[in-house]
């Protein structure tokens, strides 16, 4: 007698072995990525305490090491540039990682060149200042670096094990017509929320170039989902003296952002974006549920079709890596260059100033205090999501600053980060479409986090 078909067989077809294969890592993904954890009276996630432990101990080492990364992102894509052996112009690794457009190389040699002088001090102030390239140097990339280092290794357990393909299956009747989005974009949002909204962006772009995402929907999740972790809300917070109002202050932050990716989505540029999938791998998605079967019974199915298609642990953790140094040498570079740029003209220029002017009447209007100090706060946020706390902390008003906290965490796109993997990747974002979905996120929540502001707190 065969040992019962060799293994079990559960009600629709597949082994036990074939569920566990999804259970296992999705559970591991899962505790990982969304389950909230206090450490020392912050809330993170699994990965943020990997992340965390390892910045605490190699922290006054990632400047140095990173800037040697970014040379070395510079001199492969030369030297792939210069020579043409094809055994290297085709070798998939390195052609993937260096083989690039001058523009790129430009950019990556900027990045380097910053990077050396501020962590040597060198050169212009106006580049190595502790409002700009210190800050990029020093607080940003090291968050980057350990983040996404974990981030790339641990996500296959939440996209190649079946877990997308179960929550979408199961919320998809919730997304679909609030959102007009596949059930499998909450996962993005509580990846953002629990952990970073580099990550939730990160497995975005993945999803959208594994054919998971529309051009349309990859666009609306990237921009509206990618949503501001607990922790760092708490940060803001904290810096800008309101945390003894924080449950009354994230409330405010949630319901601003469900209220924009209601409304954003619905108007260009994001309206426009085509219903189509990356062209290289086509539409690799279908949520629909079987008349007669639950979405719960379905969801599973999908799961456990998507994990049987896993052959090899050796190719998971390959991509891992690969996903690894294509951050590193790919997009920190960027961070380094755009980042320490974007700085540079809010802090050392009137242009966001300018900018500002706009918003005067506006504030007024909503009866916020201090309104021609608070102004500038709407907008310097697109260079980076922390300086507008830096402008408001100085700000009497404590209605004020609540409101100039809501709007640092509710516009989402600031160049510094997300702006700039956007921009690097495949998702089609421009530069002035960003800017645009910037305003519109700002101009959509503002009204509803003074109304929420005067009603309920003050």
């Amino acid at each position: 007698m065969e040992i019962e078909k060799k293994e079990m067989q559960v009600a629709s077809g597949y082994t036990a072995g074939q569920l566990m294969k999804f259970l296992i890592p999705s559970i591991i993904g899962v505790l990982l990525f969304l389950v909230p954890v206090s450490v020392d009276g912050t809330v993170t996630i699994g990965l943020g305490i990997l992340a965390d432990g390892l910045q605490g101990a190699i922290s006054e080492y990632i400047p140095l090491f990173m800037t040697i990364v970014l040379w070395v992102s510079v001199v492969g894509a030369f030297v792939i540039k210069v020579i043409s052996h094809p055994g290297i112009r085709n070798h998939k690794f390195l052609s993937s990682l260096f083989d690039i457009g001058v523009f790129w190389i430009v950019l990556r040699a900027l990045g380097a060149v910053f990077a050396t002088m501020t962590l040597m001090g060198i050169g212009p102030e106006v580049i190595s200042s502790e409002l700009t390239g210190q800050v990029v140097l020093f607080d940003l990339i090291p968050v980057l670096m350990v983040w996404f280092l974990f981030a790339s290794l641990f996500m296959p357990l939440l996209l190649e094990f079946g877990l997308m393909d179960f929550i979408g299956s199961v919320v998809r009747k919730v997304m679909q017509p609030l959102f007009k989005l596949p059930g499998r974009s909450s996962v993005d949002a509580l990846a953002s929320w629990m952990g970073s909204g580099t990550v939730g962006v990160l497995l975005t772009t993945q999803q959208y170039e594994g054919g998971y995402y529309s051009k349309r929907e990859a666009a609306v999740v990237a921009t509206n989902f990618s949503i501001a972790s607990i922790a760092f809300s708490l940060v803001i917070a904290r810096f800008i003296g309101i945390d003894h109002m924080f449950v009354q202050f994230y409330f405010t932050v949630a319901v601003c952002g469900v209220v924009a990716a209601v409304i954003c989505p619905r108007i260009p540029p994001l309206s426009r974006k085509k219903h189509t999938y990356y062209e290289p791998v086509g539409k690799q998605i279908d949520e629909a549920v079987p008349a007669g079967v639950s979405s719960f019974r379905w969801g599973v199915d999908q799961a456990v079709k998507k994990a049987d298609q896993v052959k090899s642990a050796k190719d998971v953790i390959s991509r891992g890596v690969f996903n690894v140094a294509d951050i590193w040498l790919g997009l920190i570079p960027l961070v380094m260059a755009l980042g320490t740029i974007a700085l540079i003209i809010a802090e050392f220029t009137p242009i966001f100033t300018f900018l500002s002017y706009p918003f005067i009447p506006l504030l007024t209007l909503l009866q916020i205090p201090e309104a021609a100090e608070a102004a500038p706060a709407m907008i310097v946020g697109f260079a980076d999501m922390f300086l507008p706390a830096v402008v408001g902390s100085g700000i009497e008003s404590e209605l004020t600053r609540f409101i100039i906290g809501v709007m640092s965490l509710t516009q989402l796109v600031y160049m510094s980060e997300i702006g700039i993997l956007l921009i690097k990747s495949k998702i089609p974002l421009n530069l002035l479409e960003l800017f645009v979905i910037f305003l519109q996120r700002t101009i959509v929540t503002l009204p509803v986090a003074a109304l929420m502001a005067h009603l309920l707190f003050f």
